[in-house]
């Protein structure tokens, strides 16, 4: 069951979380972007902005969830 569960683990939850991770930071990046390049448009700073905050948003669900899944390995025993 052990063997079953670290092959799930290393196959298929850490490459979603990496991908979740990524696409967090690229929705980061753009927002600052898009910031800079838009900066005399007030829309374009707010549209920037809300970017940056969603970005920042999900890096930190992103690593929230990697570290309850850490917890969890170490819990049960799952290298």
């Amino acid at each position: 069951m052990t063997s079953f569960l670290t092959k799930v683990a290393a196959e298929i939850i850490n490459p979603i979380i990496t991908l979740l991770f990524v696409s967090a930071l690229l929705v980061l990046f753009w927002g600052i972007v898009e910031m800079i390049w838009k900066s005399d448009s007030e829309e374009g700073r707010t549209t920037g902005r809300k970017h940056l905050i969603w970005g920042v948003a999900g890096m930190f669900i992103m690593v929230a969830v990697y570290g309850i899944i850490t917890l969890i390995k170490g819990t049960i025993g799952i290298q």
